[in-house]
């Protein structure tokens, strides 16, 4: 063979490695790296193939605490009792994941949740009670009276389908009854998917991806309290890992609303039931007191015992229940009007068919939530601007609505 023959063929040969070392380099790393051995034996093989399909879904369970234990996927997502099984590369997996393949370790975490209002009371304050058993319905309503004994929500007709799937149901499913295995919601709405982690479950925005905007304005009444404004200035000085039942004072100086409604701060007991520690229905119509109000209240006081006096936890909570009072009184008056109305015949008991209707409607659900809501949360803005003016402006709109319906109709 010639040398020019011999000289042709390496050059060509070193070109080609040379163009798939490039082309190698510019290829992404979650392609080109391969996982851990540990990684691959913790995830039962699954991350060979979906550190190339889905590489987030694996980084993130990378950083779990469940991968630090030793967890495997197929722990999590083989199929629970009465759930479909879904053939996956001769895996046999859970079609979709519930609440029931958390509560295989998590039991206790469980049940609290199953007493609180985010399990079935989120879900039939939307939908009503026709999805639950007669079982789950009789369970929810002796800790919630009259929270699964009702219909759908009328605006669910009025807006639609469309519109309640892609709003409501949307934060509400944390609710859902899960008809294959019987259990109740999701642990993934607070806790995400791969990293189930509890320093995400405890940061205030977690919170306030469903407790916000006009009808529940906990993250916006939170952000503008000593609290929030305290949290923000001081977020990276905080341990939001700390196991729950280790958690003090030290790792969590300033709280946030799993820390009053939830964690066990200084030895306090842990809890998934967040009205575990409420003495008052804030988000009702007219607001009573829970089933269980005084030792709701004796718990929340134990908790701000820990960086607060005792006279000023009396006074805010004094405070406080002199605007649910008031606040009654104002949306009580507003109803009568409507009652009046009704009896007179000018108004009939279909919701949302007048702007009379709208104007109670905000009146109760926007500016009395709100103006509640602030007293308990220390949002001084929101018990006055956002909450009484605005209660105060509705008022006197609604006794106008009234007359002008009155003399519509030569009253």
């Amino acid at each position: 063979m010639s040398f020019r023959a011999v000289f042709i063929a390496v050059t060509c040969g070193t070109a080609l490695l040379v163009a798939a070392f490039m082309l190698n380099w510019y290829r992404p790393r979650v392609v080109t790296e391969q996982p851990t051995a540990e990684l691959i034996r913790a995830s039962g093989k699954c991350a060979e193939c979906h550190v190339n399909l889905q590489y987030s879904v694996v980084h993130e369970y990378e950083l779990s605490r469940h991968a630090k234990k030793g967890i495997n996927c197929l722990e999590c997502h083989q199929p629970a009792h009465g759930q479909e099984p879904l053939d996956h590369h001769g895996f046999s997996i859970a079609k979709r994941l519930t609440a029931a393949n958390c509560r295989s370790c998590h039991e206790p975490v469980y049940q609290q949740f199953l007493r609180s209002r985010h399990a079935a009371p989120s879900w039939a304050a939307v939908y009503g009670k026709d999805a639950f058993t007669a079982e789950q319905i009789k369970f929810s309503e002796e800790f919630h009276p009259g929270s699964m004994n009702r219909p759908a929500n009328p605006l669910v007709a009025a807006e639609g389908k469309a519109a309640a799937t892609s709003g409501c149901a949307s934060c509400h499913a944390v609710g859902k009854p899960n008809s294959q295995d019987g259990s109740i919601g999701t642990c993934t709405g607070c806790h995400s998917r791969h990293t189930a982690s509890v320093e995400l479950a405890r940061l205030p925005q977690t919170c306030g991806q469903c407790h916000m905007g006009p009808d529940h304005s906990q993250i916006e009444i939170y952000e503008e309290s000593k609290h929030g404004i305290l949290f923000e200035a001081q977020r990276k000085l905080l341990d939001l890992t700390v196991e729950p039942r280790k958690l003090t004072t030290r790792e969590m100086f300033v709280p946030t609303c799993a820390t009053c409604h939830m964690s066990g701060l200084n030895g306090m007991n842990v809890t998934h039931d967040p009205s575990e520690r409420l003495s008052y229905y804030l988000f009702a119509e007219i607001s009573t007191k829970r089933p269980n109000a005084a030792r709701g209240q004796a718990a929340m006081k134990d908790l701000c015992r820990n960086c607060h006096s005792q006279a000023t936890i009396d006074r805010v909570y004094e405070q406080a229940e002199r605007i649910v009072a008031e606040t009654n009184e104002k949306v009580k008056s507003a109803r009568e009007v409507l009652d009046g109305l009704r009896k007179e015949g000018l108004l009939g008991n279909t919701p949302f068919q007048h702007p009379i209707d709208f104007a109670y409607f905000d009146l109760w659900h926007y500016y009395g939530r709100t103006a509640k809501h602030g007293a308990f949360m220390g949002g001084a803005d929101f018990v006055q601007w956002h909450g009484n003016y605005p209660l105060l402006k509705a008022s006197i709109e609604i006794n106008e609505l009234a007359n002008e319906l009155r003399r519509a109709h030569g009253k």
